[in-house]
């Protein structure tokens, strides 16, 4: 007999419909999975035989070929165990209910309990509109719950579903998360621009940063608070939409990262440590998986040390920073994985890291730093919109801190210059949010420069210190230092402001 079950298989953070065909027949006994099946799936075979069995089920002794459709689909993770178990047991007549409805997620223990698994989320959201029901694993009941449109039942195992399918037990399901009641969850204490001494032009750049999302690098002595500012950048930047927290609950979904909370409500800050492989950073493995930058989506990647991280990992971001996505190749998928992030990073201007303090010597020989500096290739410092020296803190600012901004403060000005952004480009009908986002043919459109700035503009592109890129970013900058300005059009003070911003280059890279 055949019979047909529902489950999903993802494609990088996006879900299909997989079908899933079980067909008994006479013969030797035996099952077998086709249909692009990886190991985790081919391995369920032993599982199933077994939770079934467990269950107080008959497994059949009879020759069972099981297909996953569409068949040129790339099938991963052990979530087909449900399914699989469910398909045989409608086959064999044990289990007598109309599946059509449902799709079905789990892995399955050798006793027949049904266990937790990744990308239950993304799984639910593909089926919205298509199937009106969902069971999946009871630890990830919530998960599953945040997707309005699809009722949810989690369970426990094998047993309890095939009773609630045959009507011989109630389930309930799920209630729809109230994902207000989660926003306004508060921690107790958040990291503050009120705590950093001095480093007013730092704060400053991180500010712009914040307020168009521009990539920043902090260069300076060991001890100066590269890192305190760096980890305090998310206590400035806006709250992240209801689609946004959905976007980023999904990858964090599929990467196994949401144990103990269903839904991600805060901006991603994630910080690798400097021995990150290239594929931890960009995603990849055997099985692909996220990478860093993945994880970081619509939020902040900082990479302190950065010279320190291996140069093929650093030249590997080139084109997600460029294009906002890193797509990975094998042999049998292709998988794209969204990466907008905000990039920031610290670095010391040499390996003793005291070149050009005015306090310590630099034991360094020029080569040594020149070999340091280097290993910060040409290409990735263009997509670095703002360069900012961050230097040793005078006795006096320490005393002063307590006259320092908050950064609730702050915020408030990065949020007014998001809304003026928000509001341009929905008049415009362009489908970007900020400034950072801008095509070069879109800044030269609607950058909006005074007859004086282009001409200062051109003074400064024609003394050949830019790349055709970093003109652009430059541009994108001032466009941002306006906005926080709340100015319509874009003056020398803009440019003047921004160009600032990328004169290290001119004293680290080109000396």
């Amino acid at each position: 007999m055949l019979s047909k079950v529902h489950t999903v298989a993802l494609n990088g953070i996006n879900g299909e419909i997989v079908e899933v065909e079980v067909d008994i027949n006479r013969g030797l006994p035996g099952m077998e999975v086709v249909g692009l099946p990886d190991t985790a799936v081919k391995e369920a075979r032993e599982r199933v035989k077994s939770a079934i069995k467990n269950s107080g089920f008959d497994f059949p002794i009879a020759r069972i070929t099981i297909n996953l459709a569409p068949a040129d689909l790339k099938k991963e993770g052990s979530h087909f165990d449900l399914p699989i178990a469910l398909g045989i047991l409608a086959a064999s007549e044990q289990l007598n209910a109309d599946l059509s409805e449902y799709i079905f997620l789990g892995e399955l223990s050798l006793e027949g309990q049904v266990r937790e698994v990744d990308g239950v989320l993304p799984s639910v959201l593909a089926v919205r509109g298509k199937i009106p029901k969902a069971v999946v694993p009871y630890n990830n009941r919530t998960e599953g719950a945040l997707v309005s449109g699809v009722e949810v039942y989690g369970v426990k195992s094998l047993r309890e579903i095939v009773a609630f399918l045959a009507g011989e037990e109630e389930l309930l399901p799920e209630k729809l998360l109230d994902i207000t009641e989660i926003v306004r969850e508060k921690p107790d204490e958040e990291l503050d621009f009120a705590d950093v001494a001095g480093q007013a032009v730092a704060k400053r750049a991180l500010e712009i940063a914040a307020a168009g999302n521009h990539n920043c690098l902090m260069i300076g002595p060991p001890g100066t608070g590269k890192t305190m500012l760096a980890k305090r950048l998310v206590s400035i930047l806006p709250d992240l939409t209801y689609e946004e927290m959905l976007e980023v609950t999904k990858i964090y979904s599929v990467a196994g990262l949401l144990k103990n909370k269903p839904f991600i409500t805060k901006r991603p800050f994630r910080s690798p440590h400097h021995t990150a492989s290239k594929i931890s950073l960009t995603g990849g493995g055997k099985k692909p998986r996220p990478g860093e930058i993945t994880l970081a989506h619509l939020g902040v990647l900082f990479l302190d040390e950065l010279p320190e991280f291996g140069k093929d990992v650093l030249e590997a971001m080139r084109q997600p920073l460029e294009e906002g996505e890193v797509t990975i190749a094998r042999v049998e998928s292709v998988v794209t994985y969204p990466a907008r992030f905000m990039l920031i990073a610290a670095m010391n201007p040499c390996p003793c890291g005291f070149f050009g303090d005015e306090e310590r010597l630099c034991t360094c020989t020029p080569h040594q730093v020149h070999k340091y500096q280097a290993k910060i290739s040409g290409p990735l410092l263009d997509r670095i919109d703002l360069q900012v020296e961050v230097m040793r803190v005078r006795y006096q600012e320490m005393e002063n801190i307590k006259n320092n901004e908050t950064s609730a403060e702050i915020r408030k000005r990065v949020l007014r210059a998001r809304e003026i952004q928000v509001q341009r480009y929905r008049e415009l009908k362009l489908n970007i949010s900020t400034n950072s986002e801008l095509s070069p043919r879109q800044i030269r459109r609607y950058l909006n420069l005074t007859p004086q700035a282009q001409e200062f503009i051109k003074e400064v592109f024609e003394q050949k210190v830019l790349s055709n890129r970093a003109y652009d970013r430059l541009l994108k900058v001032a466009r941002t230092i306006a906005d926080l300005g709340e100015k319509e059009v874009v003056d020398v003070d803009e440019i003047a402001e921004a160009l600032q911003f990328r004169l290290l280059e001119q004293k680290y890279w080109q000396v």
